[in-house]
């Protein structure tokens, strides 16, 4: 069923209110999901709270799992591992190293897959699997084998992160999906002071069934894992148009609420190529690689290298261990805000510049300061710009892509891309540098500098589009609108409704609005 109306297309929440106003166009053709449902007597915001209790606690608990299960070598590294398995440093970054190349590869794929499939069956079976590789950690004997189970690893764990993040944006509109994002990333702070006590309790299994503290961490995390997999196939939703936990009319809501938000693809896409290439075409696509791999490496060489910094620093395995947990508490709590704030203020840029900033004074003065109480504060202020501003990059790239294969695409190669670069932090900081790792740090505030060069970028480039939307410049020629039917506006495209502009160009739509 299609209604014609004359109306303004409305500004998506989350935009610039500068440039809010959208061009008016008339007798807009609006497909109305499921028109013949009633859906009076649904109550949306009971509705949210609903969603959020389906999908973020669980998808938050696989994401602890998955950080802690790959972070976790940085604490069994404090329990002898390189001693009983005879591996120099050189080798132990390499088995740091290996697993960001398969993690980053089939990053792009494993997001394709998800969408063609079901995400619980998708997710969980690939939970089940890096579960029994993290489990077989425990049981190696020399370094090779290592560095096997670490590649295998890392092609496993691959999935979760920009298939949840992409999975998410298929749920929540565009001013809702930055706390939600934070919610979820916020489980990387949390395994990062739980791994740090949850290796101090498991180090005392040492000896148990002849095997070390090191080996029985990886075990009984592994083995969690395993179990979390397994039963995620019951837990795990799908997607909002066949989702078994809402009523159909609940489902009806959730789809128009998108739709409205200029999400048109949410009632659901079928697979093109163009939808693709349209991904591998976008320059947003290539700036944001650049955005996400200056906080991602430095998020790796953090939670890889800190309990080894906080050691260095004059504390031994266990206090190590510990100290470490506070400065993820204070992780957890600043990205959590800042998910909040920018979804009600909408200046995702904003933010990604001023916090860059602070972690970049973070890193300043952990190059410069030579005393341990300073540089512990550092790691405080370093964790800035980090942790919210991942969160914050991935809401902001999505926020910016429309249709659902475009952005699960370009969801995987920005968050790919950022992850191949985690292979560079896992051989910055290196023994011969200890205690101040000047190396390290140094190569950290690099990244942290491309990333803020590239988020100021991005924000003048998103301006400079939007004001071209508001003067004309992108306007299409739509068969049924007689005004459009301007020479100048050949050179957008030819189309016989807005719908069908709205399916064939996603966000390069002349309606469609970017999030500054």
């Amino acid at each position: 069923m299609t209604a014609s109306s004359e109306k303004r297309s409305p500004s998506p929440p989350g935009s610039d209110p500068e440039k809010s106003s959208v061009q008016e166009k008339e007798k807009v053709d609006v497909q109305v999901y499921n028109a013949g449902m009633d859906i009076s007597g649904v109550d949306e915001k009971k509705l949210i709270r609903k969603i959020d209790l389906a999908l973020i606690p669980w998808l938050s608990f696989l994401y602890l799992l998955s950080f802690l299960d790959r972070s976790s070598i940085g604490n069994a590294k404090l329990y002898n591992l390189e001693a009983d398995l005879n591996m120099t440093d050189k080798q132990y970054l390499l088995t740091l190293t290996i697993f960001f190349f398969s993690y980053a590869v089939f990053e792009v794929p494993s997001n394709v897959f998800l969408k063609r499939l079901r995400p619980s069956v998708w997710l969980s079976f690939l939970m089940l699997f890096w579960g029994i590789m993290m489990t077989l950690q425990g049981i190696v004997h020399n370094y090779p084998q290592l560095l096997a189970m670490r590649f295998l690893l890392g092609l496993f764990e691959a999935g979760l992160f920009p298939g949840v993040s992409y999975y998410l944006s298929c749920w929540y509109k565009r001013s809702e999906f930055g706390l939600r994002a934070a919610l979820f990333f916020s489980a990387a702070t949390v395994s990062g002071a739980f791994g740090g006590l949850l290796a101090v309790a498991i180090a005392k299994m040492d000896g148990i069934g002849g095997k070390p503290a090191w080996a029985w961490i990886f075990i009984i995390e592994g083995l969690a894992t395993v179990v979390a997999g397994a039963v995620s196939f019951w837990i795990i939703q799908d997607f909002p148009d066949t989702a078994k936990f809402l009523t159909e009319a609940e489902r009806t809501v959730v789809i128009r609420r998108l739709q409205g938000d200029n999400q048109h693809s949410a009632a659901g896409e079928n697979f093109r190529m163009h939808y693709i290439l349209m991904s591998l075409k976008d320059w947003k696509t290539y700036i944001g690689m650049a955005i996400y791999c200056g906080c991602v490496m430095p998020l790796y060489a953090f939670s890889l290298f800190l309990p080894s910094i906080i050691n260095q620093l004059g504390y031994t395995a266990t206090p190590a261990n510990l100290l470490t947990v506070p400065v993820y508490v204070f992780a957890c709590i600043i990205t959590c805000g800042v998910g909040f704030v920018a979804d009600r203020l909408g200046k995702r840029g904003y933010f990604n510049i001023g916090f860059l900033c602070l972690g970049a004074v973070g890193y300043i003065i952990l190059i410069c300061s030579k005393k341990p109480a300073l540089s512990y504060f550092a790691t405080y202020m370093a964790t800035c710009g980090i942790y919210p501003v991942i969160s914050n990059t991935i809401t902001w790239m999505s926020n910016n892509v429309e249709g659902s294969y475009k952005r699960s695409v370009t969801l995987g190669m920005v968050i790919g891309f950022g992850n191949l670069n985690g292979a560079v932090s896992s051989n910055v900081y290196r023994a011969r540098d200890k205690p101040w790792y000047p190396l390290g740090h140094g190569l950290v505030l690099m990244y942290i500098a491309i990333g803020l060069i590239a988020s100021t970028a991005y924000v003048f480039l998103l301006k400079r589009e939007n004001a071209r939307r508001e003067r004309g410049e992108r306007d299409e020629v739509i068969e049924n609108q007689p005004d459009t039917h301007d020479a100048k506006n050949e050179k957008n495209g030819r189309f016989e409704t807005i719908e069908d502009a709205k399916r064939n160009k996603g966000d390069e739509w002349s309606g469609y609005r970017y999030t500054i």
